[in-house]
């Protein structure tokens, strides 16, 4: 045989030895979310809060305490998070916000949120209006595909 099939064959095993580790790797990190879920939902609680700000900053410059930092994976403390600043009773403290729920938080409005330590998981319900959201720009591959009839 050439050794151009012997190298496409080397290729094949790598890329399936690699899907198959990759398969297994996400196996882990879906139960470790599944308990990380859990730990969360255990711990929640429900809180009257005041929300003063909203932003995506990086975990370094939040003003989060310095234990939360250390805890913290390297690689995670250069990505921007959703940390919502909140005044609960007479103190203001910087709270983590889910990313999932994070475009719904209101600014400068009174809410009741789940909160689990210092992590933001929820909105319950809000005092006053719900101001109507803008709808998101339509992007260029959208259009094409709305003239397209897709």
């Amino acid at each position: 045989m050439a050794w151009y099939v012997w190298l496409m064959i080397i290729i094949t095993a790598v890329i399936v030895v690699a899907a198959i580790g990759l398969y297994f790797l996400g196996k882990k990190a879906e139960k470790r979310k599944i308990e990380q879920d859990k730990a969360i939902a255990a711990a929640a609680q429900t809180v009257s809060m005041l929300i003063i700000d909203k932003k995506r900053v990086k975990l370094k410059d939040a003003g989060l305490p310095p234990a939360v930092l250390a805890q913290t994976p390297k690689y995670m403390r250069r990505a921007k998070t959703p940390v919502v600043k909140v005044k609960v009773g007479p103190t203001i403290t910087t709270l983590l916000c889910a990313p999932e729920i994070f475009e719904d938080v209101p600014v400068k409005k009174e809410v009741k949120a789940v909160v689990s330590g210092l992590y933001l998981t929820a909105i319950k319900g809000q005092h006053g209006k719900k101001e109507a959201k803008e709808p998101k720009k339509e992007g260029f591959m959208q259009r094409m595909r709305k003239r397209a009839g897709m």
